[in-house]
């Protein structure tokens, strides 16, 4: 018998619409197996075509540690002495003592809804914990990280899964600590935990496995060179320079900091994504932008941490890429995430609307279509409106107060900092319409095995 193929298709019809060429009115995308298979602008709506005012591509998260979304508001109580990332950490060890596969998964669902109704469509899951509660691998190495992808299988978020390695406790392959059993491999055991992960990862639509060193201070510079081995073109993802102590750390060990030692030792290129990378010197800074990586930047972590504030300004004027991530998931938000990258550049240039890339440019349109843009690189899946693309789409609410009478790029500068969330409408992934309403359809029993899991997780 010949091959069936599934010809599932259906049309949505737009008054405004962002395609990767730009604003267009009118326009009737016909949906076919999860992809975009035309697009039509300047035409009349058809009475089968499902009709919405404005359409925008979803926003590619290009950093998320899911298990954390658990944890969010329990870390906001002040020590005894000064609070950092550091005293945040051994919090966040204490939380993950007791998690089993399911209680990943229930956070993790809960985590990838609110995802979906804030308008991101595809997620990099940067996974790190790995182990039993013993620190003995599962029967299935890749058992957690069969968990987040069969979270993202329920919600239907899209998947970039970096499962990573995490092998010291500090520069130098310092001994780790007891709190790190969890995430610990060698290269050996990475190998079958990323063979595993790509056997769970069958189970998606369009699933991409990247590779993940944790960070300088938690893998070896051999370990570091054998990851790019295997990365063969795969998204390869690193937390660098995150905090001033790791700089200062990275320098005693190796007398370079953390992004000129990395690129003075990697070949770090396009599919390079360096998570924060806060802390550089404008040499650094320059020498980032001309390596093609993408700079994650996860704006409302680093200031929950207390991180510090990136150098933007100088970066996207050597024509550096950029993409946006959730990070910790204390805050959920993808116009929040922008709105938060922009203020803080206007809050240490004294300036407005550095994010712009020019006179009479749109604050709002930049700061999304360079997250689009660096976030799809960094995730391993190209994002927009155009023909061939996956289908992964948000609707807003032209009739919100604060989107009223918008048109163009001045709907995106409403949306980044005035409607938010609020202002979205529906968001189709791989061509299925997952919220509804600004409500995901599976988000009353999502959050109630959640908040079962939760109990038991903090009691």
């Amino acid at each position: 018998m010949p091959e069936q193929v599934c010809t599932a298709q259906r049309a949505l019809f737009f008054e405004h619409c962002l395609l990767s060429e730009g604003w267009a009115r009118n326009v009737r995308l016909t949906l076919r197996d999860g992809v975009i298979a035309s697009v039509e602008a300047g035409v009349s709506a058809r009475l089968s075509d499902e009709r919405h005012a404005c359409a925008v591509p979803g926003m590619p998260n290009l950093h998320s540690h899911a298990f954390q979304r658990g944890m969010a508001g329990l870390a906001e109580r002040r020590g005894a002495s000064s609070d950092s990332f550091w005293t945040w950490r051994e919090i966040m060890y204490r939380f993950v003592d007791r998690m089993t596969p399911d209680d990943v998964q229930a956070l993790a669902a809960m985590a990838y809804v609110e995802m979906l109704e804030t308008g991101f469509t595809r997620v990099g899951e940067f996974h790190y914990l790995h182990h039993d509660r013993d620190g003995r691998p599962y029967a299935d190495p890749a058992a957690m990280s069969g968990a987040v992808i069969a979270a993202a299988a329920e919600t239907g978020i899209g998947m970039t899964l970096l499962p990573v390695l995490y092998r010291y406790g500090g520069f130098g392959a310092r001994p780790p600590g007891l709190a790190q059993a969890r995430f610990l491999n060698d290269i050996d055991g990475y190998v079958r935990l990323l063979e595993g992960a790509e056997a769970h990862a069958r189970s998606l639509p369009d699933p991409v496995i990247g590779v993940a060193p944790h960070s300088l201070r938690a893998v070896s510079p051999d370990q570091l060179a054998d990851m790019a081995a295997l990365a063969k073109g795969r998204p390869v993802h690193i937390h660098i320079a995150e905090q001033e102590k790791e700089v200062a750390d990275c320098l005693g060990w190796s007398g370079q900091r953390p992004v000129e030692w990395l690129l003075a030792h990697a070949e770090v290129g396009a599919n390079w994504c360096l998570v924060h990378a806060t802390h550089m010197t404008e040499a650094e800074t320059l020498a980032l932008a001309r390596s093609g990586a993408i700079a994650g930047l996860c704006p409302i972590t680093e200031a929950n941490l207390g991180d510090g504030l990136f150098p933007a300004q100088d970066f996207l004027a050597a024509g550096g890429r950029y993409g946006i991530g959730s990070d910790s998931n204390v805050l959920i938000d993808c116009a929040e995430e922008l709105r938060l990258l922009e203020y803080g550049q206007r809050l240490v240039h004294r300036a407005r609307n550095v994010m712009a890339t020019g006179s009479g440019r749109s604050t709002g349109a930049d700061l999304y279509a360079a997250a689009l843009d660096g976030g799809g690189a960094a995730l391993g899946r190209t994002g927009g409106i155009a023909v061939g693309h996956g289908a992964d789409l948000v609707s807003l609410r032209l009739d919100h107060p604060s989107m009223a009478h918008r048109e163009g790029d001045a709907i995106m500068d409403s949306f980044v900092f005035a409607g938010g969330r609020a202002a979205i409408d529906c968001v189709w992934r791989h061509g299925e319409k997952v919220v509804v309403n600004g409500r995901h359809r599976l988000r009353e029993s999502v959050e109630k095995v959640y908040v079962r899991v939760l109990e038991a997780l903090i009691a």
